[in-house]
């Protein structure tokens, strides 16, 4: 019996290798799902104060809220000056103590709200790096074992010439971290001496 007739055929599942296009679909959206999981575990993290005080960062961050500011301080002088002119007392004569402590304060006050956003910005920034990194050593390690079992298949080939290749050879070791870190910290301290070796000579 000829079962392609009743669609049994067409029922049978499909392999994820026969469609390529598929499988690296399914693959992206895991990415993506992993990413967007990692942002919405740190947006619930934060607190309502702070989620508070990154609303008022955000707001003070505006074109608009600048206007204000300069609005505000001409206001107030100018109230003062007309007081002035009219011989009433004015309740913050120039040179604007009053002003000048508002305007200080205004100013810690919102050192002290971006300083607050910029450190949590700082914190998930290193935990990118982190994982950045780890996906990077994982990257290397993947493409030393893909260039060890190359090599290996072209040695075992017997219609490819067996040859030394010294850069494969190289590249299929696998980075080693402290390796790359000491490296690092040695050229980092050169570079540090020789800036202090030339602002001595300054």
């Amino acid at each position: 019996m000829d079962l392609s007739n009743h669609g049994v055929a067409r029922a049978l599942p499909q392999d994820p290798q026969d469609n390529p296009a598929e499988s690296d679909r399914d693959q992206l959206s895991r990415n993506i799902e992993a990413v967007l999981a990692f942002y919405a575990r740190e947006e619930e993290r934060i607190s309502r104060w702070q989620r508070t005080l990154e609303h008022i960062s955000l707001t003070i961050g505006q074109p608009a809220f600048l206007g204000f500011i300069l609005l505000f301080a001409a206001l107030w002088m100018l109230v003062n000056i007309v007081l002035h002119h009219f011989g009433i007392a004015e309740f913050d004569p120039a040179p604007f103590f009053w002003l000048q402590g508002i305007v200080s304060l205004g100013a810690l006050l919102t050192a002290t709200v971006v300083l607050t956003k910029q450190n949590r910005l700082a914190k998930l920034e290193e935990q990118r790096a982190h994982l950045d990194l780890k996906v990077t050593l994982l990257t290397e390690q993947k493409a030393a074992k893909l260039i060890d079992l190359l090599e290996e298949l072209r040695r075992d080939l017997p219609n490819v010439r067996d040859r030394q290749d010294p850069d494969a050879a190289t590249l299929k070791q696998p980075m080693d971290p402290d390796g790359v870190r000491a490296t690092l910290d040695e050229r980092l301290k050169a570079v540090r001496a020789t800036k202090e070796d030339a602002a001595g000579n300054l």
